[in-house]
């Protein structure tokens, strides 16, 4: 994992089957648009998180492509139904080629 790249996620502990939870994650991160230029003038190259993805016990909840113009430490919140106990797993994919990676379990009742 890149240095200062950390990625923070809240879910539920445990819900009901079929219950709607709130997710949210936040991943700390420049975001350097590649528009900016250092201080000799050189153009300080891009680097992005361009692809976040969240998947519940193997299926896909949500697959964002994310743009330049996006802000520094980028920040989501989304719903998922949960039918059944079991895991979330939340990757971000940066430019340079790195990936973090998440999981966070829940209890289904």
């Amino acid at each position: 994992m890149a240095t200062g790249v950390k990625p923070r996620v809240k879910v539920p502990k445990s819900a009901a089957a079929g219950d709607t939870i709130t997710i949210k994650t936040l991943i700390s991160h420049k975001m350097e648009s590649g528009q900016r230029k250092d201080d000799d003038g050189n153009v300080i190259p891009r680097s992005i998180i361009n692809r976040f993805t969240a998947d519940f016990n193997g299926q896909n909840v949500i697959d964002v492509t994310l743009e330049p113009a996006i802000s520094t430490n980028p920040y989501f919140q989304f719903e998922a139904v949960v039918p059944e106990s079991g895991e979330f797993t939340f990757t971000w994919y940066d430019d340079d080629g790195d990936v973090y990676e998440t999981t966070k379990k829940i209890s289904v009742s």
